[in-house]
């Protein structure tokens, strides 16, 4: 079935809107896996704005999580999903409200493994906001960067299948996730401080973090050895090539990197 191109121009205003990271390298894709991939990270975007908003109570946040987890193991609804999210309809933005278009941008012979990926994330997130994110040690920190992202290279091995046979390691694939969090977890960790979260294990310093990002972002580079198709192969690694300049611009005392050094480094990815 094609996609309706307002749905895709909708759909790629979102993304450029909420997600530089994923943005770029997704606008590289093909029109198919574009529209699979796309789909798949603005689905697991709604649920994301869910968790982390900043005037929520926790026990509405994990009521619409649990909620949204159990609608997506069925035929999606427009009509429950709207009754369920419409009291909170004027504190949510756009991307959550736009739940059923995300769905529906997403090719049939995937949208499954999508759905099912975004449920388990749902849940998964329900589950650390009734803790409170109280992240104790690394076990947690894994156990909550897998919900928030390992998830999310769960779900591309499965697209990536899906579009043209392609087989990643599922260890490595949680481990790109785990790395692109991590690092999202430093460039946030002054936002995250004035809304009362924090996400580093007791006892962890900054570096101790940069650490943990620096170890799954290199498993993450291995994730790489297994893909032979460029389109994915230019996707996972320009996420990837961000991140670590974001690294090294926090090393350096800066809040992120610079335009102009986003633009170079993708453009070092594309041409290569």
């Amino acid at each position: 079935m094609s996609v309706p191109n307002k749905l895709r121009d909708n759909a790629m205003v979102m993304l450029k809107e909420t997600s530089r990271t994923f943005f770029i390298p997704i606008s590289h894709l093909p029109a198919e896996l574009q529209d699979a991939v796309g789909s798949a990270y603005l689905c697991m975007r709604a649920i994301d704005e869910i968790e982390d908003h900043p005037e929520l109570e926790a026990g509405v946040k994990s009521r619409l999580l649990y909620a949204i987890s159990d609608l997506l193991k069925k035929s999606f609804n427009e009509d429950e999903y709207m009754a369920l999210v419409g009291p909170y309809q004027a504190d949510l933005p756009d991307v959550t409200l736009q739940l059923g278009n995300w769905i529906a941008l997403c090719p049939t012979g995937v949208a499954d493994q999508v759905l099912d990926a975004t449920s388990i994330m749902a849940k998964g997130m329900a589950d650390w906001v009734e803790k409170d994110w109280h992240i104790q040690n690394e076990a947690d920190l894994d156990d909550y960067t897998f919900y928030v992202a390992g998830l999310v290279g769960v779900m591309l091995n499965d697209i990536w299948k899906w579009y043209d046979g392609t087989e990643t390691d599922k260890e490595l694939a949680i481990a790109f996730g785990r790395g692109l969090q991590s690092v999202n977890i430093l460039r946030n960790t002054s936002e995250d401080s004035e809304r009362g979260v924090s996400f580093f294990p007791n006892n962890w310093s900054r570096e101790d973090m940069f650490a943990y990002a620096r170890r799954n972002l290199s498993l993450g580079k291995k994730y790489l050895e297994d893909v032979k198709s460029l389109p994915i192969l230019h996707f996972c690694k320009i996420p990837l090539a961000l991140a670590d300049g974001t690294l090294n611009a926090l090393m350096k005392g800066k809040e992120k990197m610079t335009r102009d050094d986003v633009n170079k480094t993708v453009n070092e990815v594309v041409d290569m």
